[in-house]
């Protein structure tokens, strides 16, 4: 068994301390893959100055180049053929341009154990059944974007009695009818099974507003959650801080705070993060956070802004070892947070705003100038 698949078998998924050199060698192994098999990464490391062998020590993940986002925003990079990546995923897209990673079989099975152990630790798995509120995207076949799947999936941690969706697809689009899930929310309370939210922060937003202008105040059965994910995208300017929404949905449906769970990820780094009873989002042993200086790109120390940097052993059909987000955040030591977990959390307090992020991999996008996207 290699390191990758022993990382992922760890029971503990917040045991950061004790894996730093497993990390390490997961990490090597697969940036040796990725190095072999994909041939503008290989040039991407080669005009870095990079090798593989150069990841000796936990520390030296820091000299890894990460490859920023956007990168894969326009660029289709793969280390394996087609026939061997049975799911693909993209992201939302930003004016045109969107992500698409694939995932192959052993990537699939290590993220199997990554979900189960991070829904256990939230107490998400369940045998009794559940109705489902998706504030997402109904699923369709022609729709590869991962916060679908991802919504989609979660209704898998406990039986599905009925799933409804707030972005329908009709007539060849998606629209919003959140007039929908409110009938169905209604039914669905009086049947007294347990109620489940998921999805955009941004749409479950707009349905509780919809709810208190009307003065429809709802209590969701015993074992109800809510449950976020995705950001609020398009909506930011409409975005409101955590107590404000977790003040509106205790008035509204009557689930206390600590009933609100959310998660975090990117298409680009495909590593589910639950946030802890603090909501506070620690680092599990499946990835490592950096967080960098924006203008040098340097490390900087925890409780330092900067640009995030995430890294995961994770995929071997797709570069994704260490990519360069456009999120600004902060990186704290796990001992600030009351909720007794010691690995590091990760505090995303905005984007750089910056139309391309420039990464100390030596111009990738220069170098793949001439790969067509």
């Amino acid at each position: 068994m290699g390191a990758r698949e022993t990382l992922f078998a760890k029971r503990n998924p917040f045991a950061t301390a004790e894996t730093e050199d497993l990390f390490r060698k997961a990490m090597q192994e697969n940036c040796r893959y990725h190095d072999a098999h994909c041939p503008e990464y290989h040039s991407i490391l080669k005009d870095s100055g990079f090798s593989p062998d150069d990841l000796q020590t936990p520390s030296d993940l820091a000299k890894l180049p990460p490859l920023p986002t956007a990168l894969f925003k326009r660029h289709h990079l793969t280390s394996m053929p087609a026939w061997r990546i049975p799911v693909k995923a993209t992201s939302s897209g930003t004016k045109g341009h969107f992500s698409k990673v694939g995932l192959e079989f052993s990537a699939l099975w290590n993220g199997l154990w990554m979900v189960l152990r991070m829904a256990h630790y939230r107490r998400l798995l369940s045998l009794r059944p559940v109705n489902y509120v998706i504030l997402g995207y109904q699923p369709h076949k022609g729709n590869d974007m991962a916060v679908m799947k991802t919504a989609f999936g979660s209704t898998f941690f406990a039986p599905a009695l009925h799933r409804c969706y707030a972005l329908r697809y009709e007539n060849g689009s998606y629209t919003a009818d959140l007039e929908h899930v409110l009938e169905c929310l209604q039914r669905f309370v009086k049947s007294g099974h347990p109620v489940r939210f998921m999805g955009f922060p941004s749409y479950t937003y707009f349905l509780l507003q919809l709810m208190e202008n009307r003065s429809v105040r709802l209590q969701l059965p015993p074992g109800s959650r809510i449950m976020l994910g995705g950001g609020w995208k398009q909506f930011y300017r409409e975005q409101v801080d955590k107590p404000a929404l977790y003040a509106l949905i205790r008035r509204v449906l009557g689930v206390e705070e600590e009933h609100v769970i959310e998660f975090f990820g990117a298409v680009e780094h495909p590593i589910l993060y639950c946030d802890c009873p603090a909501h506070h989002f620690h680092v599990p042993v499946y990835s490592r956070v950096l967080i960098r200086d924006v203008r040098t790109l340097e490390p900087v120390p925890n409780g330092t802004p900067g640009l995030v940097n995430l890294m995961t052993p994770m995929i071997k059909a797709t570069p994704l070892t260490s990519v360069m987000t456009d999120d600004l955040g902060i990186l704290h030591d796990g001992s600030e947070c009351p909720c007794g977990l010691r690995s590091p959390y990760l505090e995303i307090i905005g984007r750089v705003g910056l139309k391309e992020i420039r990464t100390c991999a030596a111009g990738a996008a220069d170098i793949l100038k001439g790969v067509s996207p």
